[in-house]
C-alpha cells in the first residue's frame, strides 16, 4: 500500500525528526524577530514604519519577516547573505580561481565557496549595520518623536554588533536546516517570514473595509488577482519541455545493455524564485541606504526606487531576467549534458552526438529560459502595479507568491521523496525476507 497522508510520519521516524528540526528551527527564527536592539523607541519607530509600510521598506520589511519594523536582532534578515551569495557567484565567471575551485575541488572547493560567502555576508551586515544605525538616529516619527533614545557611537557600535550577530544567526539556522531539516534552509527562512505577515494583513483588510476606506469590490478584486496569480504560478512551475532521449543497444561480454528511452526535463522556470530575490536584494540594498539618509539628494534617489515607481520595475524587469540567464547557466551546463549522454551511448534522435548536441540544447534552453523570464518578470512586477493601487495594508506582490508557491513545492516534493524512498525500501526488504523464506 502507498504511504500517504500524515498518519505515516508514525512509521517514518527519520522524516518525522527532520520535520520537528525543521519547525523548531523556523520556531526560533520567529522569536527572534521580536527580540528589539537596545536604545530604540519602539512606539516611535511603529508610527514610522506605519506611514511609509506601502514604500520601498515595506518591502524589505516583507523580506525581514517583520524584523525590521521590529528593528529586531534579525532586522536585516537573510538579505545581506543573498547579497554575497550573488557576489560570489558574479565572481566565479571573472575569477578562473573560484572557476576552478567550484568546478575542479568538488565539495571541498564548495566549502571554501561557502566559508568566502559567510565572510562577505558579515562585511556586508557591518556596513547596513552602520548605514542603519547612523539613519536610525535621524528619523523620526510623523508626530516628531525621535526613534534612537540616545544617539551617539555607543548605540552605532551596539546596533552594528546585534544586527551581525542576528545575521550570522540566520545563516546559521538556514545552514541548519538545510543539513539536519527538510527544504532549503534559507528559502524557508523567507517563506516563514511572508507567511508570518498575512494573518495581520487580513485583520487591516477587513478593519479597512469596515471602517469604509477599502469597498468591498475592491477587496474581491484583490482576491481574484491573487487566485490568478497563484494558478499562474503553478501551472508554470509545473511545465517543462521533454527532449526525448534514446539510448543506443551495446553488447559487454554476453550482456546486452541500453536500448532505452527515456527525457530530458527542461523547466519554463529553471533558476526558480532566485531571479526575483536577487534582483529585490540588488535594488534594496543602495535605496535603503539612501532612505536612512537626510540628505535631499539622496531621498530623491531612494523615491526613484519606490516600488510602484517606473524606474524600480524597470530595473528589477532588466535584473530579473539579467538573473534568469545567468543563475540557469551557473546550474545547467548544456555541454556537461552532451558530454555525459555520449559517453553512456545516448543520443537525442535526429541530432548528432558531441557538440550538435550541446547547441541543440542550448537553443531550446535559452528559448524556454525567454519565457521563463518573460513570466517571472510579469508576476513579480504587474501585481505589484496594481496592487499598489488598492493601498493594501500589507506588502503583496509577485514576488512574495513566486517565492511561497516555489518553496512549499520544493518542500513538499522533499517530503514526498522520503515517503517513497521509504515505502521502496521496505518493498526491497519484503522481497528479500519472502525470497530467504
Amino acid at each position: 500500500m502507498a504511504l500517504s497522508g500524515v498518519e505515516n510520519l508514525a512509521r517514518l521516524p527519520e522524516l518525522r525528526r527532520k520535520l520537528i528540526w525543521t519547525f523548531l528551527l523556523l520556531a526560533a527564527y520567529r522569536i527572534g524577530v521580536h527580540v528589539p536592539v537596545p536604545g530604540v523607541d519602539s512606539g516611535a519607530l511603529a508610527d514610522f514604519f506605519a506611514s511609509v509600510q506601502n514604500t520601498l521598506f515595506g518591502l524589505f520589511d516583507m523580506f525581514s519577516g517583520g524584523g525590521l519594523r521590529n528593528l529586531s536582532v534579525f532586522a536585516l534578515g537573510i538579505m545581506p547573505y543573498i547579497s554575497a551569495s550573488i557576489i560570489i557567484q558574479l565572481l566565479q565567471v571573472v575569477s578562473p580561481e573560484l572557476k576552478r575551485m567550484a568546478k575542479e575541488e568538488g565539495a571541498a572547493g564548495r566549502r571554501k565557496i561557502t566559508q568566502y560567502t559567510r565572510y562577505a555576508t558579515v562585511l556586508i551586515t557591518v556596513i547596513q549595520g552602520f548605514g542603519i544605525a547612523v539613519g536610525l538616529e535621524n528619523m523620526h516619527s510623523p508626530a516628531g518623536a525621535p526613534v534612537v533614545l540616545e544617539a551617539g557611537w555607543a548605540f552605532r557600535m551596539i546596533t552594528i554588533a546585534t544586527l551581525t550577530a542576528g545575521t550570522v544567526l540566520i545563516m546559521w539556522l538556514g545552514e541548519q536546516i538545510t543539513e539536519k531539516g527538510i527544504g532549503n534552509g534559507i528559502s524557508l527562512i523567507i517563506f516563514s517570514g511572508i507567511v508570518a505577515g498575512i494573518p495581520g494583513g487580513i485583520v487591516k483588510s477587513g478593519q479597512l473595509i469596515k471602517a469604509g476606506d477599502m469597498s468591498v469590490f475592491t477587496a474581491i478584486l484583490v482576491l481574484a488577482v491573487m487566485a490568478v496569480v497563484l494558478g499562474c504560478i503553478v501551472f508554470m512551475e509545473r511545465g517543462q519541455r521533454r527532449i526525448p532521449i534514446h539510448y543506443a543497444k551495446r553488447q559487454v561480454g554476453r550482456k546486452m545493455f541500453g536500448g532505452q528511452s527515456t527525457h530530458l526535463p527542461l523547466r519554463i522556470n529553471t533558476a526558480g524564485v532566485i531571479p526575483p530575490i536577487f534582483a529585490s536584494s540588488l535594488l534594496l540594498f543602495p535605496a535603503t541606504i539612501a532612505s536612512f539618509s537626510a540628505n535631499e539628494t539622496l531621498q530623491r534617489v531612494a523615491a526613484w526606487f519606490a516600488p510602484h515607481t517606473v524606474m524600480y520595475n524597470i530595473l528589477f524587469i532588466s535584473l530579473i531576467v539579467f538573473f534568469c540567464f545567468f543563475y540557469t547557466a551557473i546550474i545547467f551546463d548544456p555541454k556537461d549534458i552532451a558530454e555525459n549522454l555520449k559517453k553512456g551511448g545516448g543520443f537525442i534522435p535526429g541530432i548528432r552526438p558531441g557538440d550538435k548536441t550541446r547547441q541543440y540544447i542550448d537553443r531550446v534552453l535559452t528559448r524556454m529560459t525567454v519565457w521563463g523570464a518573460i513570466y517571472i518578470s510579469a508576476i513579480c512586477v504587474l501585481p505589484m502595479i496594481l496592487i499598489a493601487q488598492f493601498n493594501v495594508p500589507f506588502y503583496f506582490g509577485g514576488t512574495s507568491v513566486l517565492i511561497l508557491v516555489g518553496v512549499a513545492m520544493d518542500f513538499m516534493s522533499q517530503v514526498e521523496s522520503h515517503l517513497i524512498s521509504r515505502q521502496y525500501e521496505g518493498l526491497m526488504n519484503k522481497t528479500r525476507i519472502k525470497g530467504r523464506q
